[in-house]
């Protein structure tokens, strides 16, 4: 899914429930459980396979680091990409 999708999908439900429902994030694709949504960031995803892949920072976040020598840099085929937290 792309940003845009994600968005023309959250503009539909906003229409629908109003911009103050909770928004809630599945734990895993099986539906196992769900939590609050807690943060969206911006950082770099490289892909593993169709499902799955590493999150890195983005260099900028990665060079603001007191040692950013501590933090791997991404991949060259690592894009950036909007990651969802869950409250846990």
């Amino acid at each position: 899914m792309t940003l845009d999708q994600l968005i023309e999908q959250l503009e539909v439900l906003r229409d629908g429930l109003g911009g103050d429902t909770l928004v809630i994030v599945s734990k895993d694709a099986e539906g196992n459980g769900f939590g609050p949504l807690e943060e969206a960031e911006i950082a770099m995803y490289a892909a593993e396979n169709d499902y799955s892949g590493e999150r890195y920072p983005t260099e900028e976040e990665r060079q603001a680091e007191p040692n950013p020598d501590d933090y791997d840099p991404a991949p060259d085929d690592a894009v950036r990409a909007v990651f969802l937290w869950p409250t846990n």
